[in-house]
Parts: C-alpha cells; structure tokens; sequence
C-alpha cells in the first residue's frame, strides 16, 4: 500500500515537470519563431531592387509601388509554402482587378524552382530570392528566416500585416479586404 502511494506521487511529479516542460518549449519557440515589426523603409530598399525570375527574366520591382503587394517568401522543399500555393494562386486571381499584385520570393536555386514551376504552374511573378532573400524577410519581420513568410504592403509602401508560416485564403482575403476598404 506504501508502494502505490510513492508510485503515485512520483507519476505526478513525473507529469508536472513534462508539462513544465511543455510550456516552456513552446513559450521558447513562440519567442525564436515571432514576427517583429518592421519599418517602411525596409520596403522602400526592396523595391530599389532588380530582381530576376529562375528564368533570368528581370523584374524591376520599381514597378510595383503604389499596388498592394504580397510578397511571399517560399521554397519547394517547404511543405507548407507548397501547401499554400494553390491558395495564392486563387486570391491573386480574385484580387488581380483590384491593384493587388502577389510576387513569390523563391528560396532556392533557379533551377529547382523552374522545376517545381514547371509541375505547379502560378499567376503571379516568381523571384529569386537568394541569400539576399533571408536579408530581406529579416528587414521586413522576419528574424528566423523561418519559411512561408507574408507580407502585406500597401499602396503607400507601409507594411500592413506579416505573417510567419502557412496563411490561409479566408485570412489573406480578409487582410486584403480591409485594404482595399481603407484605400477607396
């Protein structure tokens, strides 16, 4: 009877500290993996860029002020990021007529991205992100690097909303919205 006693306070302990434990690994994620505000002028230095597509086509991002831009910081060995493609696909679709551009910032060779676009084909432009691509989602809130990375831009060249992992169409819509609502 003494035994079960012991057995039992030794099993509580034991689950106490796991979930102790727990708490902090997540609290310690959730500080390593957050987004930090970023300043407009990290947006103002992106589009000083000229950017090329894995085909070597350029883009001067110049060309995209005074739309609404989603940048998306992606790579094809990121399962979420292909996960959420699709999604991209559709909401730039739907938001096109509305100055809304979406730009996909690949991170990772031109050729495994021409690959992986030649089988998930998207409507928007796709850039070469590089190791500048890193430096880029640091200067716009994202101090990991960590993969997908959103940003919502507005017409005006302020960041709007950032987002560090898979977004949603119903989330990215309703972000766009209010955009869009706000600027009329």
């Amino acid at each position: 009877m003494e035994r079960n006693k012991v057995n039992k306070r030794q099993w509580i302990l034991v689950i106490a500290v796991g979930f102790i434990a727990g708490a902090l690994g997540i609290g310690a994620a959730s500080y390593q993996f957050r987004t930090t505000v970023a300043e407009d002028a990290a947006v103002e230095t992106f589009l000083q860029q000229e950017l090329r597509s894995p085909e070597g086509e350029i883009h001067p991002s110049s060309t995209w002020r005074g739309k609404i831009l989603v940048l998306n910081f992606w790579a094809p060995w990121c399962p979420p990021c292909v996960e959420e493609m699709p999604e991209l696909v559709r909401v730039q679709e739907q938001y096109r007529s509305k100055n809304v551009l979406f730009v996909g910032i690949g991170v990772d060779s031109p050729t495994n991205l021409r690959q992986f676009l030649v089988k998930t084909p998207v409507n928007y432009p796709i850039v070469l992100g590089g190791l500048e691509g890193s430096n880029w989602a640091k200067s716009l809130g994202n101090p990991s690097s960590g993969l997908p990375f959103t940003v919502v831009i507005d017409e005006k060249g302020s960041i709007k909303k950032v987002k560090l992992g898979k977004i949603s169409e119903d989330e990215l819509s309703s972000w766009l919205n209010a955009l869009i609502i706000t600027s009329k």
